[in-house]
């Protein structure tokens, strides 16, 4: 019986940091802050795992009250989370972010997600049309759905 998860993220822009985005370094002024390296992405699509395993969520697993996980990579917890559900069957992702644009990024994060989580993925991307805190610039969401099988 397949399992559906939907995972959402989001961060605001920090100076001084890089922005990771399903584990891609895509350059831009700023990055995203958070207690990880605050990739929304790979945040998301984890969460979406997690969600389609009924196990909790992402803050459960790796809070950011823990400083084993200070500058983690996000990457890597995706890894673990892949691990604890079992066989992934499609994750499906949008990326809400004003600036940069992510069209000339979007092959390579769509093959680091896909080489992590070992089955089919699209990426998506989005922008806030100037309205919210996306639209202003101030930051970047992530939504997914995941599908287990």
């Amino acid at each position: 019986m397949a399992r559906t998860g939907i995972g959402i993220d989001s961060h605001a822009f920090a100076p001084g940091r890089r922005l990771v985005l399903g584990g891609v370094e895509i350059p831009h002024e700023t990055g995203l802050a958070g207690h990880s390296d605050a990739d929304v992405l790979a945040h998301a699509v984890a969460d979406a795992l997690l969600g389609a395993a009924g196990l909790g969520d992402i803050g459960q697993h790796f809070p950011d009250t823990d400083a084993a996980y200070e500058g983690a990579d996000s990457m890597e917890l995706l890894r673990h989370v892949v691990g604890l559900v079992g066989v992934v069957e499609h994750v499906d992702a949008t990326v809400m972010l004003e600036q940069p644009k992510l069209a000339p990024h979007r092959d390579a994060i769509r093959d680091s997600l896909a080489a992590v989580l070992g089955c089919t993925v699209n990426v998506k991307a989005t922008t806030g049309e100037g309205m919210g805190f996306v639209g202003r610039g101030e930051g970047a969401a992530a939504l997914a759905v995941a599908t287990l099988a």
